[in-house]
């Protein structure tokens, strides 16, 4: 646990001084939160608390790519050499992907209450059991989609295919997922697919708890696009969160092991040179 503990502070204390890193990723949350929450809310007509409903996606969608985002802290660490030196200390590899998971998802959590935070000033509703809840479904996220990143990254030979492959998995999932655009609106061809969709399940369990679905018929779930009906199976939001729960537990299981097999020394990182 000490280890754990020890690379969970150091990577926290690497992101509280990258200033700029920490303004862009608040930027853009920002920036989303303006556009889908005001100037988007038409596409939201006829859903309940429409305001509710797309701030929760905006919030969502932060913790998923900071989660997803932060996996990239282990390329960084090969490229500084900080994981040669940890690689020779007594400490056993589960325990360095233990507490990189832990500080992505410590670090997507608290960049998503923030953006509640703000989000309260514009007119999201929220009494403190939600709060809670909320709290609770985004840890679960951001061990999720962390364990993702860092599968992903002990994937990657170099840095460029790290972000290539992020970017190549965020863009479709994201606008595909409900979070942004309601997926009640979305073409119906594109269905198979918005249901293989992880985010999609996703969003269906955190919205839900924005919206106060306890005693909310089926219907009226489907209604609001936050159950799905797959070939006359209903999947509410309750089986959506054991949906992510699950793809959770399955990462998290495949990043432990390929960690322990990978061989960070055929890892490149380039950098930009300067003049």
């Amino acid at each position: 646990m000490r280890a754990i503990k020890a690379i969970l502070l150091r990577n926290l204390t690497a992101f509280s001084r990258d200033k700029m890193r920490f303004f862009f990723t608040l930027f853009m949350s920002g920036f989303f939160l303006f556009i889908f929450s005001f100037v988007m809310k038409a596409a939201a007509t006829g859903i309940d608390a429409p305001m509710n409903y797309l701030i929760s996606g905006i919030i969502i969608m932060t913790v998923f790519q900071s989660a997803l985002n932060n996996s990239m802290n282990i390329i960084e660490d090969v490229a500084s050499g900080f994981m040669k030196e940890i690689m020779v200390a007594p400490i056993a590899r589960w325990q360095i992907s233990l507490g990189q998971i832990a500080s992505a998802t410590v670090i997507s959590v608290l960049q998503g209450m923030l953006i509640v935070i703000i989000g309260l000033f514009i007119g999201l509703k929220l009494d403190l059991f939600h709060f809670i809840e909320m709290g609770a479904v985004m840890a679960v996220v951001g061990i999720t989609f962390a364990s993702i990143g860092l599968y992903l990254a002990t994937l990657s030979k170099n840095s460029s295919t790290f972000q290539v492959m992020i970017s190549v998995i965020a863009m479709p999932l994201t606008f595909l997922s409900g979070a942004y655009i309601p997926t009640t609106v979305l073409p119906s061809f594109l269905r198979p697919v918005i249901y293989l969709n992880p985010l999609t399940y996703t969003t269906s369990a955190f919205r839900s708890i924005t919206l106060e679905t306890d005693g909310m018929t089926e219907a009226a779930m489907l209604h609001n696009g936050i159950a799905f009906d797959i070939g006359g199976f209903i999947v509410t939001p309750h089986i959506a969160l054991t949906i992510v729960i699950l793809i959770g537990i399955l990462f998290f299981s495949l990043c432990v092991q390929r960690f322990n097999r990978a061989d960070f020394s055929q890892v490149k990182v380039f950098h930009r040179r300067h003049r």
